[in-house]
């Protein structure tokens, strides 16, 4: 075996094998792949092999895209059977709900490229004759989907590795990894070890044994999944498309002449909480025909011949699922070069193509080509190693899998978590929260006589008249805000102005006392980070950024930092409260409250000043994310309630009341602010996203500079537009397709109705030639069209109360 080597990759089953062979493409060839068994000797050789591509993310479907394409040569480069077959894919619709779930689905397959096409009961039935066309509403076929033999294209994409050099070593347990100055320098395994620059853990359901090695926590639960093989049955062809029929919880596939069954059942199953057993290698779990049996009875209901078919095998096999939903991927942000790609949540055969090609670019290159934050480890707070609340949360998404996607529906699941000093007073005043990064947040408030809950449906939300009038207060009056779960980092020591002016695109050589909106770039020009940052003294600065953003901000703050530890940064978000108090009134109202001067002159916009609202010290940044007077309020969480209360009694003659998370959505779409990981992420400068005014291009050198004096010498080919859509009550959510005729030409970043223009508004990249304003487009919402118009904005400007659109 290697004693040496550039990357070590843990986990011979179809991911790492993925890895190795997309490394290997791009000239790594110093390249092994371990594995304790044989390869696929994980879940991959288990895997039912269906192969779909939509998913609601644009570039996570552009990765299972690359799967599809890689899949359909692999057995021509590589000689190796796969049995790959592009029989396309059909969704089934049982309910009424559920059809208009598919139209929205193939509007926005449309919208990401793939040509998903609604089809009625015949039509469905002629594809899949075997099954009854009862109960049937519609269907949706995607015919470039397809099925593959799992093990088959494992072994191809090992010998395209192999035949670059990679070394391929089995049976080889992994029993520790040494690391030097927090980084990976050392593979230990039971047959001696391996000096490596770089570790990829692409170990399935062992990869939270692999990454406690480390210290890194990987938050996934191997599920029990289990279905049949049959015989052959009368009537079930080769090249039958795949079928799910997500009303009944039930899958098919053909297989040899007779069919592959499963399904995903309400009340599954974790599996080895314990620990997994030492031999658990190329095994199956025991068949639990009782627990499989209200599965095998839904689907008699859509293939009755299937009652009567002879089984082969009840096959149970333990599937790796996260606690949202999402795959882990990337670099670990407590280790240097140990990488992570795992808890693929039973799509692990569809995906493995494309993450092999985006861990390689990541591993080689620093980042992927697609913005993968949805899939990012960092993504992962602490309380997301906690095994129980995994547990919970695998279980929920697992039962969760062929339930209707609903717009704005929330986990239920281990929560309450994280709470702010405010929670209790907020929901004995209606509050309806969601959750984010383990925060409880408030999304909206329920008058008197409401039932403080979200009432899922399509359509209109329940909220939307109630966040209307939290928006008109914001507009007219004040309201309370409560944003503790911010992400707060604070920085200081010699050099910390410096540093930030190294890692920002704005000025951050202001006075002490003021607070700058602010980027940080990578080298392309791309936001890696949205926040603000206040200068508290000459080395010393506060910086807020959005709730679910903090440990990755922090990663990538520290990855650039100085070696000698002269700059500390510190994550004090959980020591303060945040309390934004907003609108017209909001001064007259704090000015009951402190003898500190908040004139406008005395307390001008984008500064700080430490005040006292009654008894407590509170440090007021003059600055919000609704576009209209107002300040947050950050204070040691202690206070937070005696703060609530005294703003509370203070603002009631000025109309004060409380507005949540939807409410802010509105207002900042209005007044054009921008939100990172939809309208704003490493894919897009801050000159295409209209952020030209926080680029200062003469303050000195910053990571991203050269990227920016040249984009800007060469000209802008696309800009982040603000569009208004001809529609009285409707709810853009993001990702329709902006159409000008039958094409496509940009996608909605966030979408939401702006209650004071009294329109609903899409925000979305648009090539430059279509960002006039004033040009007419169009939006499909849930699958209608609606004519748009590009506007100039903000479409609300505060200082004059002008309204535009």
């Amino acid at each position: 075996m290697k004693d040496q080597a550039r990357v070590v990759i843990i986990g011979g089953g179809i991911t790492g094998c993925s890895i190795a062979y997309h490394l290997t493409k791009m000239g790594w060839s110093d390249v092994v792949v371990i594995d304790k068994g044989e390869l696929t000797s994980g879940a991959t050789f288990h895997a039912a092999g269906l192969v779909g591509q939509l998913r609601a993310s644009v570039n996570i479907t552009k990765m299972l895209k690359y799967s599809v394409e890689l899949y359909s040569r692999l057995e021509e480069e590589t000689g190796q059977h796969t049995a790959w077959s592009p029989v396309g894919g059909l969704r089934i619709a049982s309910s009424k709900d559920r059809m208009e779930e598919l139209r929205r689905s193939a509007a926005m397959a449309k919208t990401f490229g793939l040509p998903m096409e609604l089809i009625g009961p015949k039509e469905a039935h002629d594809l899949f004759p075997v099954m009854t066309k009862k109960g049937i509403v519609g269907a949706a076929i995607l015919p470039t989907d397809g099925q593959i033999d799992p093990s088959g294209v494992t072994y191809a994409l090992a010998k395209g590795a192999r035949n670059r050099g990679a070394a391929i070593y089995t049976d080889t347990r992994v029993t520790g990894i040494r690391l030097k100055d927090e980084a990976i320098d050392e593979v230990i395994t039971e047959k001696g070890s391996i000096k490596a620059e770089i570790v990829v853990n692409a170990a399935g359901i062992w990869a939270p044994e692999i990454g406690k090695m480390v210290g890194v926590a990987i938050p996934l639960i191997p599920m029990e999944h289990q279905y049949i093989i049959t015989k052959p049955i009368k009537g079930v062809k080769k090249g039958m498309p795949t079928m799910r029929d997500p009303d009944l919880l039930v899958y098919f596939r053909e297989e040899v002449g007779g069919l592959i069954m499963g399904g995903y059942e309400h009340n599954p199953i974790p599996w080895a909480l314990d620990g997994i057993p030492r031999d658990f290698t190329k095994t199956l779990l025991k068949s639990n025909y009782e627990h499989f049996e209200p599965l095998s009875l839904l689907a008699m209901k859509r293939v009755p011949s299937i009652g009567n078919a002879e089984i082969i095998t009840l096959l149970n096999g333990p599937e790796a699922f996260t606690s949202d939903g999402d795959f882990i991927m990337g670099e670990s942000t407590e280790v240097k070069n140990f990488f992570v790609a795992a808890g693929f949540c039973a799509h692990g055969i569809a995906a493995a193509g494309g993450v092999g090609k985006m861990m390689a670019e990541w591993i080689i290159e620093g980042e992927p080509s697609l913005d993968l934050w949805r899939l990012d480890i960092r993504r992962l707070g602490p309380h997301h190693g906690s095994q129980a609340y995994a547990v919970k949360r695998a279980v929920e998404i697992y039962a969760h899998h062929y339930s209707m996607s609903w717009p704005y529906e929330e986990m239920t699941s281990a929560r309450p978590l994280r709470t702010s000093p405010l929670y209790q007073r907020l929901k004995k005043m209606g509050a309806v929260f969601g959750e984010k990064y383990g925060w409880e947040r408030p999304n909206w408030f329920a008058p008197k006589g409401v039932a403080p809950k979200d009432r899922l449906a399509w359509g209109l939300p329940n909220w939307f008249e109630h966040v209307g009038k939290e928006h008109e207060a914001v507009r007219t009056n004040a309201a309370l805000i409560d944003q503790t779960s911010f992400g707060k980092i604070e920085m200081k020591g010699k050099g910390t102005l410096s540093f930030l002016q190294k890692m920002t695109d704005n000025q951050m050589d202001k006075p002490i006392g003021s607070t700058t909106y602010t980027q940080m770039l990578n080298e392309k020009g791309g936001i890696e980070c949205d926040l603000t940052a206040t200068r508290l003294a000459e080395e010393q600065f506060y910086l807020v950024t959005g709730t679910a953003f903090i440990k990755h901000d922090l990663s990538w703050i520290r990855k650039h930092l100085p070696a000698d530890g002269s700059i500390s940064v510190t994550d004090i978000t959980s020591s303060k409260a945040c309390i934004t108090l907003a609108g017209p009134q909001s001064r007259a109202i704090l000015d009951q409250l402190t003898k500190d001067d908040i004139s406008n002159e005395g307390f001008p916009y984008m500064t700080f000043k430490e005040i006292f609202i009654g008894y407590a010290p509170v440090l007021a940044l003059r600055i919000t994310y609704v576009g209209e007077l107002g300040y947050e309020l950050h204070m040691p969480m202690e206070y937070g309630p005696y703060v609530y209360d005294a703003l509370w009694e203070a603002g009631k003659p000025f109309g004060l009341i409380n507005a949540g998370y939807r409410c802010i959505d509105s207002v900042r779409l209005e007044k054009g602010y921008r939100y990172w990981s939809g309208d704003i992420s490493p894919e897009y400068t801050p000159f295409e996203a209209g952020l030209d005014f926080c680029v200062k291009l003469d303050k000195g050198d910053f990571i991203g500079r050269k990227a920016l004096l040249a984009q800007k010498e060469k000209g802008l080919t696309r800009r982040l537009c603000c569009l208004t859509i001809d529609s009285a009550l409707l709810m853009p959510v993001g990702k329709e397709a902006i159409l000008d005729g039958d094409t496509v030409v940009g996608l909605v970043t966030s979408g939401g109705f702006g209650h004071t223009i009294k329109k609903p508004i899409a925000y979305g990249y648009l090539p430059i030639d279509y960002s006039k304003p004033g040009t007419r487009l169009q939006i499909e919402v849930a699958a209608t069209r609606y004519k748009a118009t590009v506007e100039k904005d903000p479409l609300y400007d505060p200082e004059n109360k002008k309204v535009k659109g």
